[in-house]
C-alpha cells in the first residue's frame, strides 16, 4: 500500500491540499489532472528523488520503488544491452546480463542487443527502458507519463506489455490520457486545486481492450471530470 497524506506545497503556496492518497498493493492507481497541479512532483517523492516542492505530511511506501519516465534517458554511447543493465553496474553489481536478453527478447528486441540509441525507433527506446525497469525488480513501480511521446499504435503495444510485465506490482501511472487510464488501471485518482477526489474505472481484468464499450464509457466520464468546467 502506497499512502500520501498533508500538503503539497511550492514556493510557498500550497499546490495540492488535504491530500489523502491511497494506492493499493498489486493494482495500477492512475494519477490524473492539469499540467502543473504537481503528479510528477509527487511521484518524485514516491520514488525517493529530490523535488522542488515540499510534502508537508508522509508518504508511505511500502517498499524499494524504480520510475519509468516519459523520456527514455538511454545513455547514447551504451548499447540496448547495457542500458538495461545501467543500474547494476552503478551499484558495482555484477549486471545479470543472461536476464537482460531474457526481458529485451520478451519485449520482442532480440537480436537487437547491440544497438545503440540512436540506430533504434522511439517505440524500442521505450522498449529498452522498459526492459531496464523490469530488471530493477521492485514491487513499487511510478510509471510518469512513459508512453506519451509514442504513435498511437505503438503506445497501445507498450501499454499491453507494461500490463503483462508489471502484473501484481502496485503501480502508480502518471497520465493525461483518459483511455490510457481506462485501459490499464484498477482506481483512478483526480488531482487539483480542491484536493483529490476519486475517479470511476471498470471492474474488469485489464488491459482492457481499446473498443470495449466500458473503458469507451470510462474514457469519455474521464474526459469530463479532466474538463476545467467540471465539478
Amino acid at each position: 500500500m502506497i499512502r500520501i497524506t498533508g500538503d503539497l506545497i511550492l514556493d510557498g503556496r500550497v499546490l495540492l491540499p488535504d491530500l489523502a492518497l491511497d494506492c493499493p498493493p498489486g493494482r495500477w492507481t492512475a494519477l490524473m489532472g492539469p499540467s502543473g497541479v504537481g503528479k510528477s512532483t509527487l511521484g518524485r517523492i514516491v520514488a525517493g528523488l529530490p523535488v522542488a516542492a515540499r510534502l508537508a505530511g508522509a508518504v508511505d511506501v511500502g517498499g524499494p520503488v524504480t520510475l519509468m519516465g516519459q523520456q527514455d534517458q538511454l545513455l547514447p554511447w551504451a548499447d540496448a544491452l547495457a542500458n538495461v543493465t545501467i543500474g547494476a553496474r552503478l551499484r558495482g553489481q555484477a549486471p545479470d546480463r543472461a536476464r537482460a536478453r531474457a526481458l529485451l527478447a520478451d519485449l520482442g528486441l532480440a537480436g537487437l542487443e547491440a544497438r545503440r540509441p540512436a540506430q533504434l525507433s522511439g517505440g524500442q527506446r521505450q522498449r529498452v527502458a522498459l526492459a531496464r525497469t523490469l530488471i530493477e525488480d521492485r514491487p513499487v513501480v511510478v510509471l510518469d507519463e512513459p508512453f506519451s511521446a509514442l504513435d498511437a499504435a505503438t503506445r497501445a503495444q507498450m501499454q499491453d506489455l507494461g500490463a503483462r510485465h508489471l502484473a501484481g506490482r502496485t503501480v502508480i501511472l502518471i497520465t493525461h490520457d483518459p483511455l490510457e487510464a481506462a485501459r490499464l488501471c484498477h482506481a483512478a485518482i483526480l488531482l487539483d486545486a480542491r484536493g483529490t477526489r476519486p475517479l470511476a474505472l471498470p471492474a474488469t481484468p485489464t488491459p482492457r481492450a481499446l473498443d470495449d464499450p466500458q473503458v469507451l464509457a470510462a474514457q469519455a466520464a474521464l474526459f469530463r471530470s479532466l474538463m476545467p468546467c467540471a465539478a
